[in-house]
């Protein structure tokens, strides 16, 4: 498989619900061998998105192209495989029984499609439990499970709508090395995730709020690229500090027993200044990948 091809796009994609702009102009590529990352909290235009590049919803505006057609026809169905985040596996069958019911689906013979589910169950670590019932599944084996069944065609495209979503730090963890692999294989993969710390994860990141797109490249390049202070401030009377720098800065937020600070351009002396004030020790601290969307929604003129 080319892993340099470019497999999704999407040009001023738009979609709303009545008076609610779900997405407003989304420009998105996703390439043959990479993993994107579209970030953003609920309602920022993620399962939108998943669902008009699967072709499941018209856009009312801009174009979205599959490997280089219309989503819609069967051919890209073909080609895609798709976990939404509410994935229907068949709880009274078992996790060979629903691999066997989506082999049928895809209308891959028994003879082909053997090979590649022995391979997806050690893949995905879930041989040992061939003949357990989907509904007796842990969440994290459970969307292991589901990942399997939309693997099972063989998809040059991978969409994945909060697959992590409820699963425990291990199963998380574990997830993002099978995406890891795939994508190594030349698999194009697009993910969705509230969780700003596995951008890191991703080859490129697209941030949303609003149906509008914030931010988007390599994760390091955009840390690189925020020039607001980020303190951590200890001890002092945490209420009154929260109070007081909440007036002076961008976003208060608590982090341990502490609490953490993003400051306005600029703004670092001064905040350092409210804290020894008050008793605190204050620390400038390399910023994070929440850090980075906090500002871009300030800058948007919303409250974080």
């Amino acid at each position: 498989m080319n892993t340099e091809v470019l497999k999704v796009r999407t040009q001023a994609l738009s979609r709303s619900f009545g008076a609610t702009r779900a997405l407003r102009g989304l420009d998105l590529e996703v390439s043959g061998g990479e993993i994107v990352g579209l970030l953003g909290p609920d309602g920022a235009g993620k399962t939108t998105s998943i669902r008009l590049i699967a072709g499941l919803a018209d856009p009312d505006g801009g174009q979205v192209r599959v490997c280089g057609l219309d989503p819609r026809t069967d051919a890209v169905r073909e080609r895609l495989g798709l976990m939404p985040q509410r994935y229907s596996l068949y709880g009274d069958l078992s996790v060979g029984e629903n691999l066997r019911f989506f082999r049928k689906m895809a209308g891959l013979s028994e003879e082909e499609a053997q090979p590649r589910i022995s391979r997806l169950l050690a893949l995905t670590r879930l041989a040992p439990f061939v003949d357990r019932l989907a509904d007796k599944l842990s969440g994290g084996m459970y969307k292991k499970l589901a990942l399997a069944c939309a693997l099972l065609h063989e998809p040059e495209v991978l969409l994945l709508d909060e697959p992590t979503n409820g699963v425990d730090p291990v199963s998380r963890r574990e997830l993002w090395d099978l995406l890891t692999e795939f994508a190594q294989r030349g698999m194009a993969i697009l993910v969705t995730t509230p969780a700003m710390d596995e951008a890191e994860r991703c080859h490129r990141v697209v941030l949303l709020a609003g149906g509008q797109c914030l931010a988007s490249g390599r994760p390091v390049d955009l840390i690189a690229g925020l020039h607001h202070p980020v303190l951590q401030v200890s001890g002092g009377d945490r209420r009154t500090l929260a109070r007081e720098l909440a007036n002076a800065s961008l976003a208060v937020t608590p982090h341990g027993e502490g609490l953490r600070v993003l400051g306005a351009l600029g703004s670092a002396e001064t905040l350092q200044q409210i804290g020894s004030t008050y008793g605190a020790t204050v620390t400038m601290v390399a910023p994070s990948f929440e850090d980075l969307f906090l500002a871009r929604m300030a800058e948007r003129g919303d409250h974080p």
